[in-house]
């Protein structure tokens, strides 16, 4: 057995912890580059406490997905300020932001010469400035992964920027962060987080240490989404979405994903709809394929595989693996996401997205290769 596990330096997790962001900060730098999403009043009385603490903090805000010329704009503004360290305080697209921009700031050059698929994909040689992470919903595990996701708009693309030490110095995560979430960006970002714990446990790299956290997310995530979708301060529910969320991140990191993020890639190119609704959207139809795929291969593996996260999703342990994709289904139907069609996709597009999705990285940890006909009748389902 070998593999290999690679997280933040450092993990913190509680409600109410974001209290000591102030005093975990000054260990780094007195002056930051303050990364936040467009509500920067909803983490008001957090820089209040980072600068009380002796930090000063240059603010920056990302409105929606990151794209390269916010992470260039990013890291002039973190040079003319003399930044010691970065701090994003946000969703996973502020997360990705802080990273790109922690990572940029230190590695000389356009942020093309370190892109895949539209870059020159060079190794970032220098290591990232300090960043801490600190997210406000509950969805992408960006603050323990190792890349940062950013759109390419000339080219409708999303593309990462990736390296070992864009991992951040500090994760703090706070589950009393994301009470105020509205309910559809609570599915939204909760149904990622619980495709980020199935994905894993049945990719290519899985692995003894992402099958425990896989598994412990989807138990939570499955007893808590509907709670806290009705519910939004319900705090046994936030803490469980909360730590879905942390989980999924340290696993694709280390284990990674599969179709369901292969196609999120480039529908995230094409369309603004929501990361997470994508993802649900497509995570029964992908979960239907790798089953039809494991019983034609005869794959006991990923068959015992999707047989236990059906028992974890519906709580019987006698549910067959069809019984897990039928819960999965009713739950994105129950949280009221809406399919492809509503959410931007055209059916035009269907063949340039298929075409690009077959070689998204994600896509290779996929436990099958699907076809291009499969990978096509999964997105018309989805539709």
């Amino acid at each position: 057995m070998n593999f290999e596990f690679a997280t933040a330096s450092e993990i913190v997790f509680g409600w109410g912890r974001a209290a000591e962001l102030g005093k975990r900060a000054r260990r780094f730098g007195r002056r930051a580059l303050l990364i936040t999403g467009a509500h920067r009043e909803r983490i008001q009385p957090v820089r209040e406490l980072i600068e009380a603490a002796g930090v000063a903090c240059h603010g920056m805000s990302v409105v929606g997905e990151p794209t390269v010329d916010d992470a260039t704009r990013g890291a002039n503004q973190a040079r003319e300020v003399d930044a010691e360290l970065v701090i994003a305080i946000g969703g996973g697209s502020v997360l990705d932001a802080g990273k790109a921009i922690a990572a940029l700031i230190a590695n000389p050059g356009p942020v093309t010469d370190y892109l895949e698929v539209v870059g020159l994909g060079r190794p970032l040689a220098l290591a990232s400035l300090p960043l801490l992470a600190v997210p406000t919903t509950a969805g992408t595990g960006s603050e323990v992964t190792r890349n940062a996701v950013l759109k390419v708009v000339e080219k409708r693309l999303k593309v990462s920027l990736r390296g070992l030490s864009m991992l951040p110095r500090l994760a703090l995560v706070d589950p009393e962060l994301t009470v105020t979430l509205p309910a559809n960006v609570t599915a939204a970002t909760g149904l990622d987080a619980l495709t980020q714990v199935i994905e894993p446990y049945i990719s290519k790299a899985r692995g003894p240490l992402t099958d425990a956290l896989c598994l412990e997310g989807i138990r939570r995530a499955a007893r808590s989404l509907r709670v806290v979708f009705t519910d939004g301060a319900n705090r046994e529910g936030r803490e469980d979405l909360a730590l879905t969320s942390l989980f999924g991140g340290l696993a694709l990191a280390n284990a990674k994903l599969g179709a369901v993020h292969g196609f999120a890639a480039p529908l995230g190119g094409y369309t603004d709809a929501a990361h997470g609704a994508l993802c649900a959207r497509l995570l029964p139809e992908v979960m239907l394929a790798n089953l039809e795929a494991a019983r034609a291969e005869r794959n006991s593996d990923v068959l015992d595989r999707l047989t236990t996260v059906a028992t974890l999703l519906t709580s019987d342990n006698s549910a067959p693996p069809e019984a897990g994709i039928e819960w999965l289904a009713q739950l994105v139907e129950d949280l009221r996401v809406p399919r492809l069609a509503a959410l931007g996709v055209r059916g035009e597009d269907v063949p340039a997205l298929v075409d690009q999705a077959r070689n998204a990285s994600s896509m290779k940890g996929n436990p099958f290769e699907l076809s291009l006909e499969r990978l096509t009748q999964i997105v018309e389902r989805a539709m």
